[in-house]
This record gives C-alpha cells, structure tokens and sequence, in this order.
C-alpha cells in the first residue's frame, strides 16, 4: 500500500473506521502538517459531534481522484498513543466477517478506554514525611504501616492497601502526616522475574513443560490441547511456556472464564514471577484500565490476566496465548458481537504466527476432537500432582435414597457430611440454582408466579426477600396473597436453591461453619475474601453454584456432595450432555486435591446413564467416543456447522410480517438446512418476542456468505432486531 496518495488537488484521503453499526470506513481529508498512517487513532467529525476513530486505509490514487475534496471534512486530531498493529486491524476485520458483524461493531470492543489515546493526566501521591497525627486510629495504623516504605502512592492505592476508605487517608493528608509529591501519570508495570518461584516439576510436568516451551521457540503458529486431570498441575506447566514467551521478548495473554478465578490466579502468577501481571476484566477500575491499555500498547505489560475482553486490547508483540479452562461456555459472548473467545484467540495465533495453549480436565468436544485427531498437539497429564489422588465418585440413586418432605439430602449423604466434619475436613454442596426457589406455585389455584416481561418463572430470594427474573432482573416484593385466586398464605416455593439448601444445613448441622458462594451473594472483594478463607480452612461446609465448581484450590476440602446431579441432562441443548459431564467431573475434582484422599457423591434418579457411568469409572475417553458417534450421526458440531438467527421485537404484527417475509427470502441451496421459524424456548424476553431459526449444514459450508445472502434479501424494520449466531452455544 503507497503512503502517499494524494487526490486530484494534492491533498491525502485517509479512511477512517469508527466504533458504529456502520457499513464501513468513512473518508477524511488528512490536513495539511498531520501525517498519518494505517493504525493512527484520531478524532474526526461525524456530523454534529467529534468522534474518535482509526486510520483504517490512506485511498490509493485511482480511488482517492474519484473523490472530491470539498465535500471531505478534515480530521480533526491525532492521539498520541501508539498506532494499533496491522494485525489487530486485520484481527477485526477477520471477527466482522466470521460473525458476520459491522467491522465498526468490533472496533467498538477494542475502544473501551478512549481516555487511554491521549496525553496520560499528572497524578499527586503521598508519602510520609511529617509529624504523628495527634489522634490515631486503627486505621489510619495500618495506612501508616503501608507508608512506611516512603514511597508516593495515591490515595485510592493507600487505601486499598491498607483496607480502608479513602477519607482515613484522606485526614491524615490534612493532618500533614502525609506530604504530597508528584507522581508519574502511571505506575510501571515491573519485569517479571522468570527464576522467582520457579517450582520443580514432576517427570510428567517436565515433558509435557518442553513441549510448550518447544512450540513458544519455533516462533510459529499452533495450537496445543494441554489436557490434564483436575489437580494435575496444569497452570505450573503452561507457566513455563509463559517464561519462555517473555524470555524471548514477546507478550503473553493468559484468558480466564469467570472474574471469581482471578484474585487465587493472580497470586499464583506473583509468587512465580516476583511480580503482579496486568489485570483486565469489568472489575477493574477505570484508571486501572487505562493503565493496562497503555502498557499493553506500548509492549511494556508483558504478562495479562484477563477476561475474553482483553482479547481485543492492541498488543504490541504478541507471542503467546493461554486459554485456561477452555471448554467453559463464558468464553461466548451473546449480545452483541456474538463470538467465541477460544476460537478466536486461536485466529489471532494463526493471524499472528504464534502459538496458543488450550487448558482444561474436561475438554470441550471441539478441542479433543482436534487433538486426537492431529490437528492440535495433545499434551497429557494423567496423574494428579504429588501424592494427591484423584476423589471417588460414588452416585446415590435417589430412587431408593428418597429424602424427606421439603428436604433435599439423602441420608447417604448425610451420612458423609457427619463423618466428614468429625475427621475436620471441609464439605462442598454443589446447586447449579440460585436463590431459595425455582418457582413460587398457589396450593389452591395453581397460578405459577411469573415475570410480566420474559416467559420464566421469577425465582425466590429469601435472603433479598424478593422474586427475581434471572433473565431481565425484574424484581418483586415477595406477596402474601396469590396474584391470581386472591387467596392469603397459600404460596408455596417449590425445589431448592442454595439458600434453602443453606436452611436444611442450618437445621441438620448447627455447629459447623458455613458459607454460601453464588454470584447475587458475594462479589468482588467479598467473593475474594471469602475464597481465601475456604482455603485457610475458616469454613466447614461450602454451599455453591458453578461459581465453586472449577479453578479454586481448596486443599482441605474432602468431600463433594452434589445435590442435582441430573440438572441440564434434558434441555434440548445439543451440548446438554457434554456440559453436565464436564461440570460434575470438574466440582468432584475440588475433593482430594491436598494430602488426604476425596470422593465425591452424586444424587441422582438416573445412576444408569452412560454419563453418570464413565464419571463413576474414571473413564472420560468413552464418554467422549460415545457423544462424538452421537454427533456424527446426527452431522452436529463438531461434526457439522450450525448458525442460529434470532428475531425479535416488542409489536407482535410486525415481527410475524417480517419473519414471512426473511422466511420467503432463504437462499435456495441442498447444501443446507433451514429449520423455522419457531419460537425460541425463552420466547419472551424484556419484553421483546423471539423466534429462531436454525441453519443445518456440513463442515465446509461458508455459513457466513449463505447468512449474509439471506439477510440482504430482506428490509429489517426498525423495531425488529435480527441477531445471528455463528457456532452457537445457546438455544434459548
């Protein structure tokens, strides 16, 4: 591409891509005095307002003489910041095309810190220089031991150190104990020590380390499946493949499904490398994320921790990224830009030429199919680390162990939680449900409570004392009378969430120590804090939802109890099977994992399925063989492709008039399917009806041309939104 290219009056045409729905790149005169490139952030006007934007293209000159200058408004500014690489230009566009998106819908994911393009703002710290306060509390105490090294910090950063608000810290910098000093705009991110926590691995760990540090050398592109069983030493393995990454210059992305996983994986990455990695995640404060975004571009960030989301920052020189619990569905982004951050980390490997670890015990589908059949390199790890082993897992038929009226724990179980606790161990009971109740039922009418703007039942939550929808998040004040019949105290909630498990626990164990981990309960620091207490031993029974069942190292934790091993089994999810495996070997995998041996016990009315049966015999590889015939069979992923597109709007008439009409306009083809219309399960959502329909077809289909062909096919009204799912993950 010529960097030159004047148009016909000798000024240069530069195409700017913006974060919008917008068709394409928009055309700018560059001023005269501003040189800009391919990669250059800038400020441009659209319309009324400023806009910010990226350089996508400088118009060649046939294109750029077709243009007439006058009718071109000038861009307005360039930003300081390092221009985003050509890969990452090519990266989005690449992520527009397979999900079949706007290029300016994905850039908008990479602009989510604007504030980060310009010039960094000057920053005051304090440090501790003048006299003792003359009254001292508690805690301006600690925020004087955490001054004591006489360096500046920020308030903010004080008092997060030292647990406090803000305000302590801020009286003593009244009280002149604290003296302000100027502080550069932005902490350094510290070179990571690769020899500080070095750890020695077993001969296992040692073979399958060098494989990955073999592919981080060959400075190429490939992907390896590092396929280990809960307790195995994953992490330590594919650090190494870290170390060896940074050690030769590049940048490493390491991607964690859930933000519950960071706080336990960023000490880890601490305590190897002497020092804390980039952070990147919806938690993460605002001037933190700028910082991040700086050093990422800059290349100064060597090492990042991040959501799927950090996938999209403007790394200056990556060399290598790690999927960690690859199988996890959070890696799918739903709204919006519908993408799958697994996948599409290993097209920025393969954009990029460089490698990419997938890490997991229960593998999804797709990356075992992958690796046994060559395409990735399968590194194994069969044995767990040291002389841990691996729990037993021993299915309670419910059918005979029937518990109770309004109880949820068969006496088998029972039975193990007492002798756990008697031995001093810990106890995880495993719900997949939040809140107290699934469904609040009228005893006389038989009225099911349900929300007024999606088809769900809203769901009790004692502890809020509310009804809430887990899908719009309308909430309720629980009733005292039946909305339908009239009728007072004949509401009843039936089946259990973790908080009415939580009530059976009280009741049944009142001296043991007890915490609940799910999501509306405990976030952020409390979800932190109350994880690091489990693995202090400070808990004898953990209650949880999935939040509990992959990631955290407990090591005093014995036993697993799960209460609904049949939950997900009947969904009409294709993936159905192959989550409920994946999740039942994952939360059994928290028992044992330290120098006494676990077992976990599974409830369930179908102890005879063929899932339940390779849990019990350790034998994942014919569960796997099995599902993978069933695929086949029916030609699904991965043994076939499928899209979905959903189709919603909040005026009935006019969504049924526009799903006739995209119905008609299908694309004639045998070399694919179209099922639908139909109602999607969740046909009602924030007051929006849905419809879906599903598109069938052989591996080597272009699914993306077929989608976009249809859809051009038809005028999409305004109130109608039309979201179309590449691959998808989700059926409702």
């Amino acid at each position: 591409m010529r960097r030159d290219s004047p148009n016909s009056d000798g000024r240069t045409v530069v195409q700017v891509l913006l974060p919008y729905a917008l068709s394409g790149a928009y055309s700018y005169v560059q001023p005269q005095g501003m040189d800009l490139e391919p990669g250059h952030y800038v400020r441009v006007p659209l319309g009324p307002r400023q806009a910010v934007g990226v350089v996508w293209d400088v118009a060649n000159d046939e294109g750029g003489a077709e243009i007439e200058p006058s009718k071109l408004r000038p861009v307005a500014e360039v930003y300081p910041a390092p221009p985003m690489p050509a890969l990452h230009r090519r990266f989005i566009d690449w992520v527009a095309n397979y999900s079949v998106s706007l290029p300016g819908s994905v850039l908008r994911m990479c602009l989510r810190v604007p504030e980060a393009l310009g010039h960094p703002k000057s920053a005051t710290g304090y440090r501790r220089g003048g006299p003792e306060p003359k009254r001292v509390t508690p805690q301006r105490a600690r925020v004087l031991d955490c001054a004591d090294d006489h360096l500046a910090w920020s308030v903010s950063d004080l008092a997060e150190m030292a647990g406090v608000t803000t305000s302590v810290v801020r009286g003593l910098v009244q009280a002149g104990t604290l003296l302000p000093e100027q502080l550069p705009p932005f902490r350094p991110f510290a070179k990571p020590d690769l020899a500080a926590g070095a750890v020695k691995l077993s001969g296992e760990q040692q073979k399958a380390a060098q494989m990955l540090r073999a592919m981080v050398a060959a400075r190429t592109f490939s992907v390896a499946l590092l396929d280990g069983v809960t307790g195995s030493g994953k992490t330590e393995v594919y650090l190494e493949a870290v170390a060896a990454t940074v050690a030769a210059g590049k940048q490493v992305l390491i991607l964690l499904p859930e933000i519950a996983l960071t706080a336990q994986f960023l000490a880890r990455i601490e305590v190897r490398f002497g020092t804390a990695p980039a952070e990147w995640h919806s938690a993460v404060r605002p001037r933190e994320r700028e910082r991040v975004w700086r050093a990422v571009a800059s290349g100064e960030a060597s090492i990042v921790v991040g959501a799927r989301s950090a996938l999209f920052l403007p790394f200056a020189n990556p060399g290598l990224i790690v999927v960690d619990e690859e199988h996890e569905t959070a890696y799918k982004q739903e709204d919006g830009v519908i993408y799958h951050a697994r996948d599409m980390a290993i097209v920025y490997g393969s954009l990029g030429g460089f490698p990419v670890v997938l890490a997991s015990a229960t593998p999804s589908l797709e990356s075992y199919q992958n690796a046994i059949t060559g395409r990735y390199e399968h590194v194994i790890l069969r044995a767990r680390h040291g002389a841990a082993v691996l729990p037993e897992i021993v299915p309670i038929d419910m059918r005979a162990e029937h518990p109770p009226a309004g109880t949820w724990l068969s006496e088998p179980l029972h039975a193990a939680i007492t002798e756990t606790l008697e031995a001093r161990g810990q106890v995880l009971l495993y719900l997949n449900r939040r809140g107290y109740a699934p469904l609040t039922l009228c005893r006389t009418c038989g009225h099911r409570i349900e929300c007024p703007d999606c088809e769900a039942w809203l769901v009790e939550h004692r502890f809020r004392r509310q009804l809430v929808c887990h899908h719009c998040g309308h909430a309720d004040a629980i009733p005292t009378e039946c909305p339908a019949c009239g009728n007072e105290n004949t509401l009843v909630a039936c089946g259990p969430g973790v908080e009415r498990l939580a009530d059976e626990v009280k009741e049944k164990y009142p001296q043991a120590r007890m915490v609940i981990l799910s999501s509306d309960l405990v976030r952020g620091q409390g979800l932190r804090d109350a994880v690091h207490e489990i693995a202090d031993g400070k808990h004898d029974i953990v209650i949880g939802t999935q939040l509990v069942a992959k990631g955290h190292h407990f090591p005093g934790l014995t036993l697993v109890g799960v209460v609904d091993g049949d939950i997900g089994l009947n969904n009409g999810d294709l993936r159905a099977a192959e989550r409920t495996f994946q999740v039942l070997c994952q939360v059994s995998g928290r028992a044992g994992r330290g120098s006494v041996a676990g077992r976990a016990l599974i409830q369930t009315y179908r102890p005879d399925h063929e899932l339940i049966s390779a849990l019990v015999a350790g034998d994942r590889e014919q569960f796997y063989t099995q599902e993978l015939a069933a695929r086949e069979n029916a030609k699904l992923p991965p043994c076939g492709r499928l899209a979905s597109l959903i189709v919603s709007g909040a005026k009935q008439n006019v969504l049924n008039d526009f799903i006739r009409r995209l119905a008609r306009a299908v694309p004639a083809t045998e070399l694919a399917t179209v099922l639908g219309p139909a109602p999607a399960p969740l046909a009602l959502i924030r007051g929006r009806h849905r419809v879906r329909f599903l598109v069938k077809s052989a591996k080597d289909f272009n699914m993306q041309n077929f989608c976009r062909a249809w859809l051009a096919g038809v005028d999409v009204p305004a109130s109608v939104r039309v979201s179309v799912d590449i691959d998808p993950y989700s059926f409702m």
